[in-house]
């Protein structure tokens, strides 16, 4: 039997997620009391294998930060009834959240008049702290559209049947913002920068233009081999580690044409070996 454990910030898409979810075959439930996680993964699903072979519960700051702080000793026993468990945690910036709540006039689920929202945000961030240290896989949706955040969670399923680590390569812009779902972020702005050609500008890091560009360039070449290097070296750790998801950010100016680049060219190479091989550009549309 399966569990997904779906949790986050508010606002965050948690809600996206498990309509996902359900789209995709599983049977989600959302807000269970956490303290109602064992009997549910003891008494429940096993007496009804069929329909909870596949199940995904919804877990945010609507619990008692009381039942949260329990969160390890509840997670280690539903693991040690042999439920495969994993934790999908959802976060973003603050001024993102923010814009979203003003956007839908929404009521945060910790907001009084007592409590303002920006208050609210920084209470709920404790009280999750503890699911986000045991999450398989955090992901950060500030920039990330309805139908991506959709694909990414697809894509991950698609991916979860085979054994091996799923690796995550994703490009994105420094101007933009620095992504918070990536283990290993490595920087290649010092590249020679397509966009200061005016014929290139318009293209981007999986056009042939911009990769024959980049192809001339020992610079270019250099540093794709030294990350390449470095994670053939240290993925394999994670992977015999038995962690089930990594993300490596690339990033550059604009997130249009080096770390696009860099990232189609790790992509290429790792999808030859037994990893799950997962992209995504977040700045491009």
């Amino acid at each position: 039997m399966k569990l997904l454990i779906v949790s986050g910030l508010s606002g965050s898409g948690k809600s996206i997620v498990l309509d996902t979810l359900e789209d995709c075959g599983y049977y989600c439930i959302d807000n269970l009391p956490i303290t109602l996680l064992p009997r549910f993964a003891s008494q429940v699903m096993p007496a009804d294998p069929l329909t909870y072979a596949k199940t995904a519960i919804g877990i945010d700051a609507r619990n008692r930060s009381k039942s949260l702080l329990c969160f390890s000793e509840i997670l280690s026993t539903i693991r040690s009834q042999g439920v495969d468990c994993e934790i999908i945690f959802l976060q973003a910036e603050e001024d993102i959240l923010l814009k979203r709540y003003s956007e839908t006039r929404r009521k945060h689920p910790l907001t009084n008049s007592q409590i303002a929202l920006k208050e609210a945000l920084e209470i709920e961030k404790e009280m999750l702290k503890t699911v986000l240290n045991h999450a398989n896989i955090v992901m950060d949706t500030s920039r990330t559209a309805v139908q991506q955040l959709r694909a990414l969670i697809k894509s991950h399923l698609e991916k979860d049947d085979k054994q091996h680590l799923s690796l995550q390569f994703q490009s994105f812009g420094f101007k933009h913002g620095v992504p918070l779902d990536v283990d290993f972020m490595f920087d290649v702005r010092c590249l020679p920068n397509p966009y200061w050609d005016a014929t290139l500008r318009c293209f981007t890091g999986k056009d042939r233009q911009v990769i024959d560009f980049l192809n001339k360039s020992e610079d270019a070449q250099n540093l794709f081999q030294d990350i390449r290097l470095f994670l053939e070296k240290w993925v394999e750790q994670f992977d015999t580690d038995n962690r089930s998801y990594l993300t490596i950010g690339i990033g550059c100016t604009g997130g249009q044409h080096r770390s696009v680049y860099i990232v189609e060219m790790l992509v290429k190479h790792f999808s030859k070996g037994d990893l799950n091989v997962i992209t995504r550009h977040r700045e491009l549309r």
